[in-house]
């Protein structure tokens, strides 16, 4: 855990270089106050090169929510399960965190490497954001629910059934069997929004449209494919 104010600053700051903006994701400030309100910040390493953090807090109901997260490619798992480590320690039993439903690598890491179930679809969660990443889209988020408790094996299946919705690119966005539904999402979307914002604010809606829905009927996003399918079934 980094706990001394250089290192809570450096954590600041790499924050701010991978959401690509010249102003506080989250400041040095307010991180030393989470921590001194019993949350944490935990930072990965390769030498003296900072490569990842994340930044969590003990939540009332005994849960720990885990506000941001950012880490080079192979250091996401092990920094999440260092995470992990400490929420147990404070006896936690579970963990919830918020992700871009469009990013399917963050879709699949949280889904299927972490076996993580996603909850809750948020229209908007943030408002207007301006950092390099997210600037000119909707914040829309996935909440996921991490249970610290055991493990849940993600089961990766074919998307089947009727095409019920298309999506930006004229393919399938939405199939169902009756029973479950997949919705496909870009490989990348963070690539279109950087060539197209408007071709990503229409995936933005498609998809958004396909969730609400989904939710409204009882359904959690439980699997990711290598694809992009995502797979809602009723919980």
């Amino acid at each position: 855990m980094i706990s001394d104010v250089p290192g809570i600053a450096r954590v600041a700051a790499y924050y701010a270089e991978v959401w690509e903006t010249t102003e506080d994701v989250l400041s040095t400030e307010t991180l030393h106050c989470l921590r001194h309100a019993g949350g944490a910040t935990i930072g990965a390493f390769d030498g003296d090169e900072l490569v990842g953090a994340t930044t969590g807090l003990f939540c009332p109901d005994g849960s720990v929510y885990s506000m941001i997260a950012a880490a080079r490619p192979g250091v996401g798992y092990p920094l999440k399960l260092a995470q992990k480590d400490w929420a147990v320690g404070l006896g936690a039993r579970s963990m919830r965190w918020t992700y871009d439903p469009l990013v399917s690598r963050n879709a699949r890491f949280n889904l299927v490497k972490l076996g993580a179930v996603a909850t809750e679809y948020t229209v908007d969660f943030y408002g207007p954001m301006r950092d390099g990443v997210n600037d000119g889209d909707e914040s829309d988020r996935l909440t996921v629910q991490w249970d610290l408790t055991g493990t849940r094996e993600a089961r990766e299946s074919v998307p089947a059934g009727e095409v019920i919705s298309t999506a930006p690119d004229g393919e399938p966005l939405a199939r169902t069997d009756g029973e479950r539904i997949w919705c496909r999402v870009p490989r990348d979307i963070v690539r279109v929004r950087k060539e197209s914002a408007e071709l990503a604010k229409q995936w933005r809606q498609a998809v958004r449209g396909v969730f609400v829905d989904a939710f409204e009927r009882g359904c959690a996003a439980t699997s990711m494919s290598r694809e992009g399918w995502y797979e809602l079934e009723r919980r």
